[in-house]
């Protein structure tokens, strides 16, 4: 039987993932010091049993001021380290056959918020930040320091050992943050980025920091896992960062070395007029895999299985990334599979639901991703 495309392998560098649904990175801000605690084995393991072919870990700072939250993980000392050899093996060996990685970044302007039910502005508990320029994200947030060059030069050695212990762990790929108003985000656009050295001005300058970090993991990291990056297509904003600039990126980090590209937009202002429905950024994922010729994910309220999989099947992507969706039906991958007729393997510790639960999906052997 043919698979639809959403249930059809790809192949980045040595890494062939099962299917097209990826687990989108989410934050859930329930670390302790940056370290995975129960939460994350529930909420990941759950989530990867479901069968989808990639999960991302959620952002996760490369130094503990890299951190969105105060309760956010991070990947920058031995017990950050430990705890996810803990969540990696566990998924590994009972969470299916899809692949696992680690959105690694740095919050830059916008570290040391509180968490969203906690009102989601600058917490008590945060940090001097750090950023392209001295310019405060909101009002109610603290002017960040402007980066030097030797801050530069930090920063890109702290992804790089990250990216290191990332190996150590066993992660699968890793995909770098260069969006949603993040330090790398931060360095693109010419609203946040007000530099006038090598680092600021026009695009060739503007891309030069976060480019100079992919170029550093991508040195570190095996040549048979792939490295992908998610950015920010558009700042929704006038004289911002836009889908013109996104895809002069989108060639530049091909070249560097970046595997595949998951695009979202925005994050960078508060004031931005984001317009957001069904599926509202697939056309900046079509236009960036068009024009830069790369594996791109598409991802934002896309939330149906014949949504993805229009969008694969009108070449618009070659991954699909679910949010909101998982959160509300960790098993997804097994309703979509339903939906479009497809071949699925369960756990055969939920076998009893099967055919009874979703009448005509075709079930395959179980196995365990431990077989």
């Amino acid at each position: 039987m043919t698979q639809p495309h959403l249930f059809q392998p790809l192949s980045l560098r040595g890494l062939t993932l099962p299917n097209r649904v990826a687990v989108a990175p989410m934050c859930q801000y329930s670390a302790k010091d940056g370290v995975v605690q129960d939460w994350h084995l529930m909420h990941y393991g759950s989530l990867a049993a479901s069968g989808p072919g990639m999960v991302v870990i959620e952002a996760t700072g490369v130094t503990p001021e890299g951190r969105i939250s105060p309760k956010c993980l991070g990947l920058y000392d031995d017990a950050t380290e430990a705890g996810f050899i803990r969540l990696v093996a566990a998924i590994k060996g009972f969470g299916g056959n899809g692949a696992i990685g680690v959105q690694l970044g740095h919050a830059g302007r916008k570290g040391g918020a509180a968490a969203p039910w906690e009102g989601g502005k600058f917490s008590p508990d945060g940090w001097q930040t750090i950023s392209a320029s001295d310019i405060a994200f909101d009002e109610g947030w603290p002017s960040p320091k402007a980066a030097t060059i030797e801050d530069l030069d930090r920063l890109k050695q702290a992804f790089v050992i990250a990216a290191q212990r990332a190996l150590r762990i066993g992660f699968d790929f890793i995909e770098l943050h260069s969006a949603h108003g993040y330090l790398l985000h931060q360095f693109l656009s010419p609203l946040s980025n007000r530099r006038d050295d090598q680092y600021g001005g026009s695009l060739e300058n503007r891309m030069r920091f976060p480019l100079e970090v992919i170029t550093a993991v991508r040195a570190v990291w095996p040549a048979d896992k792939p490295l992908g990056l998610r950015i920010s297509a558009t700042d929704w904003v006038e004289g911002g960062w836009d889908a013109d600039q996104a895809v002069n990126y989108a060639k530049a980090f091909k070249a560097a070395g970046i595997d595949f590209v998951c695009v979202s937009s925005g994050g960078l202002v508060s004031y931005a007029k984001v317009p957001v429905g069904p599926g509202y950024q697939i056309e900046l994922a079509a236009r960036i895999r068009r024009e830069a010729g790369i594996p791109t994910r598409a991802v934002g309220l896309i939330a149906t299985p014949h949504q993805a999989e229009t969008a694969l099947t009108e070449g618009a992507a070659d991954l699909i990334a679910i949010g909101r969706g998982f959160l509300d039906n960790p098993r997804w991958v097994w309703h979509a599979a339903q939906a479009l007729g497809a071949q699925m393997t369960y756990p055969p510790q939920y076998l009893a639901a099967g055919t009874r639960a979703w009448p005509g999906v075709a079930l395959a052997r179980p196995t365990l991703a431990a077989e």
